[in-house]
């Protein structure tokens, strides 16, 4: 089934690949990689709720209204994201990656979440590094495209529905009850994660880091667009690093890129 019949826009064709074109130039933002049947649906749903007729007028109105461009780019971003998700791949992590990235790499441990989102999985690692005794200037790199949801995460609060799979023993010592929905990561642990705007698609990437975890990002990517993202993941790892992607995703080109499998959805670079 192609990218066609799984939506049909009222708008003009060509005209939005002018706009994706000039999104990208204009804004440094590439929407060119992302499956197009989620991303035109949703621009063609904000146009509709302001009664757009064209792309050409709505890419006018988006580069002289802040509030306008805002809501583009908090609309166009997924962000449903929750602590300790999938918690057995978490407890794999916790016992057989992290203990032996900590011998090796000691205070010089480059952990970075790709795809951060409001930043349940960031702190997620800042909780394990704090029940491995790691060091405090050990510190946890989130990015994300969507500056609402670095704010978001900075702030530390969340509902219940991101608790889901934090056990009480762990809630009780790494966050404060606001009330019965609502927790805020305690401040040791918000100290461990260095949040920082990032476009996964365009912007250049750390190197020699030994862990990375992006889940749940690249399903939203078109195949050209996955495969040069894990190219450049596999780059930035050092050897022996670790890749750790989400439950529905697979590198099937692993053994070109180096890696291989150490566990089911963790990947370890062997060869440059």
């Amino acid at each position: 089934m192609d990218e066609k019949s799984l939506y049909s826009s009222p708008y003009d064709d060509e005209e939005y690949v002018w706009l994706l074109d000039n999104i990208s130039r204009h804004f440094q933002l590439d929407l060119r990689g992302y499956k197009q049947h989620r991303v035109r649906r949703r621009i063609d749903m904000l146009m509709r709720k302001y009664s757009y007729k064209s792309y050409k007028t709505y890419f006018e109105d988006l580069k002289k209204n802040d509030k306008l461009w805002d809501e583009f780019l908090d609309k166009l971003t997924i962000n449903v994201t929750e602590f300790f998700r999938n918690p057995e791949k978490w407890n794999y992590l916790k016992k057989n990656i992290l203990p032996r990235i900590l011998k090796e790499s000691g205070t010089k441990a480059k952990i970075w979440s790709a795809g951060c989102s409001t930043g349940e999985e960031p702190y997620t690692h800042a909780i394990l590094l704090e029940e491995l005794k790691a060091p405090k200037n050990i510190k946890v790199l989130a990015t994300d495209l969507d500056k609402f949801v670095i704010q978001k995460a900075k702030r530390g609060i969340y509902s219940e529905r991101s608790m889901v799979n934090v056990p009480e023993e762990l809630k009780k010592k790494y966050f404060r009850k606001i009330d019965n929905e609502t927790y805020e990561v305690l401040s040791f642990i918000k100290a461990r994660v260095v949040f920082k705007q990032h476009n996964l698609l365009m912007d250049p990437f750390e190197k020699d880091v030994d862990l990375i975890s992006c889940r749940n990002v690249v399903i939203y990517f078109d195949m050209d667009a996955k495969n040069n993202l894990y190219k450049n993941f596999a780059a930035a790892l050092k050897k022996g690093g670790v890749l750790f992607v989400g439950s529905t995703e697979r590198i099937f080109n692993y053994r070109n890129l180096g890696l291989e499998v150490i566990e089911p959805f963790f990947y370890q670079k062997v060869s440059d």
